[in-house]
């Protein structure tokens, strides 16, 4: 089976934190293909960028970060492309109003069970409503 990365685990793998050794552990014991999305690439942008403007790490370092995240995908990776009715999945979740959902996480489920992906993640509301969606979750 394919296995969804979110955005934690792709920072997590391709920059070092707290969370990298888990990730690490996490990544080694998958046996189906990868799949990063286009939607999670952005996130992945935005969680390094933050880093920049919050002086964690140098402009030198973001930029190697992100290229690093571009040889990952191209030689580790399935990059599939967001669609316009995975934000429409993504709004039905939403107005059911009984999951914990953010947008973002309500996207990555929706675009997980749209390829047939299990998820990996560490955010706990992301694996609890993807479950009750009926997507298969992996914890890191």
């Amino acid at each position: 089976m394919s296995v969804y990365l979110d955005a934690g685990i792709l920072v997590s793998t391709l920059s070092l934190d707290a969370l990298t050794p888990k990730t690490e552990a996490a990544l080694r014991k998958l046996s189906g293909v990868v799949v990063v999305s286009d939607f999670g690439g952005a996130e992945f942008s935005s969680a390094i960028g933050k880093r920049v403007r919050t002086g964690q790490i140098s402009v030198r370092e973001a930029r190697s970060a992100l290229n690093a995240y571009d040889e990952w995908v191209s030689s580790r990776a399935d990059l599939v492309v967001s669609t316009p009715a995975d934000v429409a999945a993504c709004d039905a979740y939403l107005r059911r109003l009984d999951l914990p959902l953010r947008t973002p996480d309500g996207l990555h489920i929706a675009i997980a069970s749209r390829v047939g992906a299990s998820i990996l993640s560490f955010d706990k509301q992301l694996l609890a409503s993807a479950k009750k969606l009926g997507v298969p979750v992996e914890r890191a």
